[in-house]
């Protein structure tokens, strides 16, 4: 548990100072737009494709972390499609972002921890977990948004502009394919994504913390605290299960395990504002797993973590 501490202080520590900074003003509202723009847009894709793009993918296990993924989301969703049946009252929207708060994670939290305790291995096995998990997950809330949005018509055209044209889901494809051909990048074009994806973890981290909005927990603390269960209980122990039986090595297994325990990702809220959710749910699921993933983490870390 000591090490999970120490690696998680520096990604606390850069959190609290973008909600810090949040609150003083040090950058305007679209300052901070542009610094999640930016590392949405260019950063994150970059360190994506450099780390997918850089490695042979062939001596990943890519069956087993296929497994291990298809496996824990599908698990997640029949777990929050039974909350909805148990919950006829609840609002379509409400449960959108119900929905994205049990099945999305944070890559930023997730990629800098995985780096920190399983170093340069885990960091390629979280990639390639992540290039699996994105288009997954997003194709899951968009269909979800279609069936249970404000204006599912409108949601399903977005939602599916949103997929065709997410830079994550791109950056996964580029990379991959490179890492699967074999073929070597440009020393000075691997050289320039290096570089930028290195500041997308603790620029991403800083946006974290800035969309932070503790002041709205109170009025959806039900869905927030249920949300949380899924993320920090049933999911992390599905993918123990899982990676228990079909044992991918050490670093793959730690990898699989941060991403299935982190809390859920910011660019929810985006994506509730676009296609119809219930914007204030959202930002309240978002902050109290993010309060509650520096407890739970290491606690969990502790029991399952190799």
């Amino acid at each position: 548990m000591t090490s999970t501490f120490q690696a998680l202080a520096p990604i606390l520590g850069l959190i609290v100072l973008g909600y810090v900074l949040k609150r003083l003003r040090f950058l305007s509202a679209e300052g901070w737009s542009g610094i999640e723009r930016l590392t949405y847009f260019v950063l994150f894709p970059a360190l994506l494709i450099s780390t997918l793009g850089s490695h042979d993918l062939g001596r990943t296990p890519l069956a087993e972390t296929l497994a291990v993924v298809l496996a824990g989301v599908t698990v997640a969703i029949i777990a929050l499609l039974f909350w909805r049946w148990r919950a006829p009252s609840m609002s379509g929207p409400t449960f959108t972002s119900i929905f994205q708060g049990g099945v999305r994670f944070n890559t930023y939290v997730a990629l800098a921890l995985i780096q920190a305790l399983y170093g340069s291995n885990g960091l390629i096995a979280g990639a390639v977990a992540i290039a699996i998990m994105i288009p997954l997950v997003n194709i899951a809330s968009v269909t979800v948004f279609a069936i249970w949005g404000a204006n599912p018509v409108r949601g399903l055209g977005a939602g599916a502009r949103e997929l065709l044209l997410n830079p994550l889901i791109l950056a996964c494809a580029v990379g991959g394919a490179i890492g699967v051909s074999g073929w070597n990048m440009p020393a000075s074009v691997g050289g320039v994504l290096e570089i930028l994806g290195r500041a997308a973890l603790p620029l991403g981290l800083l946006a974290v913390g800035a969309a932070l909005k503790p002041e709205e927990v109170r009025g959806h603390l039900g869905p927030a605290l249920g949300t949380s269960f899924i993320q920090f209980g049933l999911k992390p122990f599905v993918a123990f299960a899982l990676t228990t039986h079909l044992s991918p090595g050490a670093a793959a297994t730690g990898a699989l395990m941060i991403l299935f325990m982190t809390p859920t990702a910011p660019a929810s809220y985006i994506l509730a504002r676009q296609l119809g959710g219930d914007t204030s749910a959202m930002a309240s699921i978002v902050t109290l797993q993010t309060l509650l993933a520096f407890a739970a983490i290491p606690a969990l870390a502790s029991v399952l973590l190799p």
